[in-house]
């Protein structure tokens, strides 16, 4: 996996158990999907996750490999975890602090689909449709979400 400094410029490649021992910035990918009614798609990861099993995340998530740019990390994903074939588009880009001195890019894009969804079972546990509304009630009554769907609720769509 490549670790990347403060401008997103590839330093270099080590396995990704090294890359968090150093904590050292790399590559993000998050996609939402949304269906014809607006709402967006959720993924519940699994229980098998050894981060955040069981906690709500977008609808498709994971590292950027070596070589690969984000929206080619994106596409594999949403194909790998969720059995999606589609078009994507960029949302934005983002710098997010995991704890002080540890950093990651999250890239993050958009589609429209309205399934059906084909889960990885050893990645997802289920995907459903939430308004943003819905959302947030589930973040106020405790439900899990991963910190880093969390972090782009609240900068890019006002979810607290």
């Amino acid at each position: 996996m490549d670790f990347v400094n403060e401008k997103d410029e590839v330093l270099g490649n080590l396995p990704k158990k090294e890359i968090y021992e150093k904590q050292l910035t790399h590559r993000i990918v998050h996609i939402f999907i949304f269906n014809n009614k607006g709402e967006r798609a959720l993924q519940l990861q699994s229980r098998q996750k050894s981060f955040c099993p069981l906690h709500w995340a977008t609808s498709a998530t994971g590292h950027v490999k070596s070589g690969e740019t984000y929206e080619q990390a994106a596409l594999r994903e949403l194909e790998e975890e969720i059995g999606v074939k589609t078009t994507i588009d960029f949302l934005h880009k983002d710098l997010y602090e995991v704890r002080k001195g540890f950093t990651k890019f999250l890239s993050t894009f958009k589609t429209i689909y309205n399934g059906p969804f084909i889960l990885k079972p050893d990645e997802v546990e289920k995907v459903e449709f939430f308004s943003l509304e819905e959302i947030q009630k589930m973040i106020k009554s405790g439900e899990k979400f991963h910190p880093e769907l969390l972090f782009l609720l609240e900068k890019h769509f006002n979810i607290e």
